[in-house]
């Protein structure tokens, strides 16, 4: 069975949606995701209109994280998601984080393997997110240190 590499992350914007101190953060969210959606390894990312909803349940799995901005999608492997992240656009807006998020609550990241196919869905990330803080990294599920040790696997099986 083939497996693909779900991934969310998500962090407490500064300021909400619109607000024009985040505007180079909200601008850029299309163009970054035009760019996942062409990338080599890119498979299924959760809609702006599925998160938008998610966010603003009020029972939901993000309900006490106002302000939350976040993505949940599947990858081929933990390579192709790294390479996005640290070589693409990506890389240069989450440079400016501590301008766009509260310090301390951006950048949660957590990694873990689907069979092809399957799309996770908030309320898993969430908890595969408390799962992560309570037990920390393994094969089964990991964050941005276990994302590099896997990228540099893949790559090393690749050359």
């Amino acid at each position: 069975m083939t497996r693909h590499l779900a991934e969310f992350n998500f962090g407490t914007l500064r300021y909400p949606f619109g607000d024009p101190r985040i505007a180079g953060f909200e601008n850029a969210i299309a163009q970054v995701n035009r760019i996942a959606a062409r990338s080599p390894g890119f498979v299924w990312r959760m809609s702006d209109d599925d998160m938008d909803a998610v966010q603003n349940e009020s029972f939901g799995a993000l309900a006490d994280r106002p302000h939350t901005a976040s993505t949940l999608s599947v990858w081929q492997g933990a390579a192709p998601l790294y390479h996005f992240v640290t070589q693409t656009l990506h890389a240069r807006i989450m440079a400016g984080r501590d301008e766009w998020f509260v310090p301390g609550d951006s950048g949660f990241l957590v990694c873990w393997w689907v069979p092809e196919g399957y799309r996770p869905n908030v309320a898993e990330g969430m908890e595969r997110w408390k799962l992560l803080r309570s037990v920390g990294e393994s094969k089964d599920v990991f964050g941005t240190k276990g994302l590099v040790e896997a990228a540099r696997l893949e790559n090393n099986m690749m050359s």
